[in-house]
């Protein structure tokens, strides 16, 4: 059996240069073999940076090596789904960054797609999950440490106002919600551990750009409530806490902890508080191997390409409810 996967990856985005190729470089199960970029130079100065094997300046011609094992897919979001779609074509296991795609519609083709290659592996990116804080997190709280929990709350914003960012991109997949709100959506719903029953927002559009800059929202879960609000006209900023009956869940960095020193988490409690601590890693390098694993031993990702979709079901119902004016049912 192969020890190691080969990567490709599709694009030389910020998020691929600063965060994944490093974590692949890290990885005890996969190693980087190749870079492609529609600008060939920008291929091969990345494939030299890095000491990758090949640079490619077409999508397709990666996809077409054989010696690729997998791809990531870290391309603007409108993109994501087309080429996740073609790289299971080729016969590649597939990492696509979050969001899965611009609708539930879409992340929907590509589960069809899927089915008819069942051999190939296919997860979304939400690299938070791999990170030993939310793991100490659903532990404790499965020991009732903190109670029954019947609350979330959880924020995330930067500043970006530059026109020409995708994020400020409508018709790319920009906007907060799509960005980083999503963060909020996805820990609600796997700290509750299932779907919620509705969803009330109110949503800031930028009147020229067309994209949310702001969003607020509520999820109503069987089990309790989850707030959040995302922007990206607001300073930097991030934040998650999970109540209970008998105490809280506080994060210190839920989304980018960092890593080049120990994370913390905080249990209040009536008798006091107490700090975990976290040895120093990267959630990148966690989550690549984690996929790499699972193409390896042929076993099911961590999370399954259903997650995903119903992830952007969550952001279309809660657009619908700004638009409606009112709580929208699921």
């Amino acid at each position: 059996m192969k020890k190691k996967i080969k990567w490709g990856v599709l694009g030389a985005a910020t998020i691929a240069v600063e965060q994944v190729i490093p974590a692949i470089l890290e990885s005890d199960h996969g190693e980087l073999y190749a870079i492609a970029s529609r600008d060939m130079a920008k291929a091969e100065h990345f494939a030299t940076r890095f000491m990758a094997t090949r640079a490619y300046g077409d999508y397709d011609e990666l996809l077409n090596d054989v010696a690729v094992d997998a791809v990531y897919i870290p391309l603007p979001n409108h993109l994501h789904i087309p080429w996740a779609i073609k790289a299971l074509e080729a016969g590649k296991h597939v990492l696509v960054e979050k969001p899965i795609g611009l609708s539930s519609k879409e992340a929907l083709l590509l589960a069809e797609a899927s089915k008819s290659r069942p051999d190939l592996k296919v997860m979304e990116a939400f690299m938070y999950r791999f990170h030993p804080q939310w793991i100490k997190a659903k532990e404790l709280i499965a020991a009732k440490v903190i109670g029954e929990v019947g609350s979330i709350t959880s924020s995330f914003s930067f500043f970006d106002d530059d026109p020409n960012s995708i994020t400020n991109k409508k018709d790319l997949g920009g906007g907060s919600l799509m960005d980083i709100g999503c963060y909020s959506l996805s820990l609600s719903r796997y700290i509750f551990n299932s779907e919620p029953l509705s969803v009330s927002a109110i949503i800031d559009y930028d009147p020229i750009t067309k994209v949310d800059k702001l969003a607020s929202g509520i999820l109503e879960f069987k089990q309790g409530t989850s707030t959040f609000f995302s922007s990206i006209r607001l300073g930097d900023h991030q934040k998650a806490q999970i109540y209970g009956a008998k105490g809280s869940i506080e994060f210190e960095s839920p989304f980018n902890p960092p890593i080049d020193r120990p994370s913390k988490i905080w249990i209040h409690k009536e008798d006091g508080t107490e700090t975990i601590t976290f040895e120093i890693c990267n959630q990148y390098t966690l989550q690549v191997d984690a996929f790499a694993w699972s193409v390896l031993n042929n076993t099911a990702v961590p999370t399954p390409l259903q997650d995903a979709i119903n992830n952007m079901v969550l952001i279309e119902k809660l657009e619908e409810s700004h638009e409606k004016g009112r709580r929208v049912m699921l």
